[in-house]
């Protein structure tokens, strides 16, 4: 296929008329109209610019077939991005269970010295799959910086009505833990076997949340492509959240050790991390790249 046949299919897909895309492109609808009929061609840079609009690689735009690519996964994006999605819900919600399972452990008579080497390894796996998985993903952001919009509606709406329930069943999780707590508030015996079933709870919350909210991500192929293609003020912000984030797990784990090693509360201090992966989240959207200033 070649521009003559792509650009039509393309525009038609986005609902758009020749009017609405050479006021995009500015230029007169007369000269889209020629470039779809073949009779004459547009600038270099005019073709880089279609290439923003419709999401697509120039290579498939001139020469390839648009409404081939657009139906198929060619780089292998989806599978990529569900796995990306399960190792780091499952790794932060991993932590959590970490804190969980090592006050379990010391529940049941065993030397607290396990429970805290079991906790820090459970804190050090889960550290590796967060590094290893965010380099992962930032090579495959550099092999596929443009991906084609395959998705239908049909499938990001199916997505959408499973995400209800994903983000409803885990606020109802730990709302049933919170009442559990309040209906066995006063039994000291059982205190700390219910705080460590609470923390099991969230962390399975957390789980579904933090996979629910990375896949809904997933479908926002328009953004995966901006992020790939970044001005230089992106660069600066992003530059400046990696700094910021950096500086808090830094002083989370040094407040970490300073706790567990002057006051002995080597578990209960782990919760510092979970709160510095919300504050990096934080920090992330008040100082990192906004789509809307492109």
């Amino acid at each position: 296929m070649t521009l003559s046949e792509n650009l039509p299919y393309l525009r038609t897909r986005q609902n758009m008329t020749q009017e609405q895309l050479a006021e995009q492109l500015d230029v007169s609808r007369q000269s889209v109209s020629k470039w779809e009929s073949g009779a004459s061609y547009p600038e270099m840079e005019t073709i880089l610019k279609l290439c923003d609009i419709f999401h697509i690689d120039m290579d498939t735009l001139l020469r390839g077939s648009a409404e081939k690519s657009l139906a198929e996964d060619s780089a292998g994006y989806d599978r990529f991005m569900n796995l990306y999605a399960l190792k780091i819900a499952g790794a932060v919600a991993g932590i959590i269970v970490g804190v969980a399972v090592s006050s379990l452990i010391y529940l049941m008579g065993m030397p607290e010295v396990f429970s805290v080497i079991l906790l820090m390894t459970v804190i050090a796996v889960c550290t590796v799959i967060l590094i290893a998985s965010g380099m992962e993903e930032e090579n495959f952001r550099k092999q596929y910086p443009v991906v084609s919009d395959f998705y239908t509606d049909k499938q990001r709406q199916g997505f959408r009505r499973k995400s209800i329930w994903y983000v409803a069943g885990s606020v109802g999780a730990i709302l049933f833990g919170v009442i559990l707590l309040i209906l066995t508030e006063g039994l000291e015996a059982y205190e700390e076997w219910i705080g460590s079933v609470f923390l099991l709870i969230v962390a399975g919350a957390v789980f579904f949340l933090v996979y629910s909210g990375m896949m809904e991500e997933k479908y926002h192929i328009a953004k995966y492509n901006w992020l790939n293609n970044p001005t230089p003020e992106d660069k600066a912000r992003r530059r400046r959240v990696r700094t910021v984030c950096g500086v808090i797990i830094l002083l989370a784990t040094a407040l970490y050790v300073g706790l567990g090693m002057s006051l002995k509360v080597w578990k209960a201090a782990a919760v510092i991390y979970p709160v510095a992966g919300i504050l990096c989240g934080v920090a992330k959207v008040l100082l990192g790249p906004k789509m809307d200033e492109e």
